[in-house]
């Protein structure tokens, strides 16, 4: 079988979260964390090697909750496991990390740490976000296909299944082109609430107070990047080349606040480099930690799939 990498990135800082690392907030019954249940989903659909995108100061922490456990279960089903680190240091040569400044860059930085560790067809996901198990079974099934140097592909949610009830969150939100297949553009939006429309009952999205259509597909980071057999992906290069170009067009300007991130770079390459992006269209409902007063509803909702026989409640025990 073709090999397939799934890397997680688990190094936000989740500020908005509050106290603690909720990558690592346990979840499920036996105390499982969101990252299980996409490790579960990953392997099923048939991807055979994790790398975790971590911070060297939560290295002990991660490996403790999660890294050792998973370790051993993928031993036994022939996964293989490595870490990568992003730092704020993490930048090409030429380029001065400004002063004083805390956070690492960004998404794209994420993906750029590991890329010593990738030498084939790969997809990325947040540690944080739940993605069903629909979406990894169709970016498996499209990476491990032919495709051009330029194509990329996509797990489109339909954004009235990606919204926190405690407060606004950041989607992607894309507009896709003419027969519903390919991706147009993706915007990165801020402040994406819902709430009831009293007179008419039915549930609306605004972002900073312009109406969304809750139908419309939204990126919740979770792309897939091919490579030819034997070959590197050469998304990496491409990566690494904008990874400067932010620094001398976007740092400079902002230093503090700047980030590298990817629907911003993919909605770049598709305007002026002619990739594609191939959107693979789930209708999963996504749940994740945004806020520490998501956790009990994110807990109520794996408890109802493990209810419908989704999953195990001794989870990776139907993996062979």
């Amino acid at each position: 079988m073709k090999k397939t990498t799934l890397l997680i990135m688990a190094a936000g800082i989740g500020s908005r979260f509050g106290k603690g690392i909720k990558q690592l907030e346990p979840v499920g019954p036996n105390g499982e964390i969101i990252m299980d249940y996409s490790i579960h989903d990953a392997i099923e659909a048939g991807f055979n090697k994790i790398i975790f995108v971590i911070r060297k100061d939560i290295e002990s922490d991660f490996k403790e909750r999660i890294g050792e456990r998973i370790e051993k279960i993928c031993k036994s089903l022939n996964v293989e496991i490595a870490y990568a680190f992003q730092d704020l240091t993490l930048v090409p040569e030429e380029c001065v990390v400004p002063k004083d400044r805390i956070k690492p860059w960004g998404t794209g930085q994420a993906v750029l740490a590991a890329k010593n560790l990738i030498h084939e067809s790969f997809a990325v996901i947040n540690a944080d976000d739940y993605y069903g198990k629909e979406a990894f079974q169709k970016l498996h099934d499209w990476l491990i296909l032919e495709h051009d140097e330029k194509a990329l592909a996509m797990a489109g949610f339909i954004l009235k299944n990606t919204l926190s009830d405690n407060g606004g969150v950041t989607r992607g939100v894309c507009t896709i082109l003419e027969g519903h297949t390919h991706l147009k553009d993706v915007v990165e939006t801020s402040n994406i609430i819902k709430t009831v429309n009293f007179d008419t009952e039915k549930v609306e999205v605004k972002s900073n107070g312009i109406m969304l259509d809750p139908e419309s597909y939204v990126s919740m980071n979770m792309w897939g990047f091919p490579a030819k057999k034997d070959e590197n992906p050469i998304f990496m290069k491409i990566l690494e080349q904008e990874f400067k170009n932010f620094f001398e067009k976007e740092v400079s300007v902002n230093p503090q606040e700047s980030e590298f991130l990817l629907p911003i770079l993919i909605s770049k390459l598709l305007r002026n480099q002619n990739y594609t992006v191939k959107v693979l269209k789930t209708n999963d409902t996504w749940f994740g930690v945004t806020y520490r007063e998501d956790k009990d509803s994110v807990v109520k909702s794996f408890q109802r799939l493990l209810n419908d026989g989704v999953y195990r409640k001794d989870l990776y025990s139907d993996l062979n």
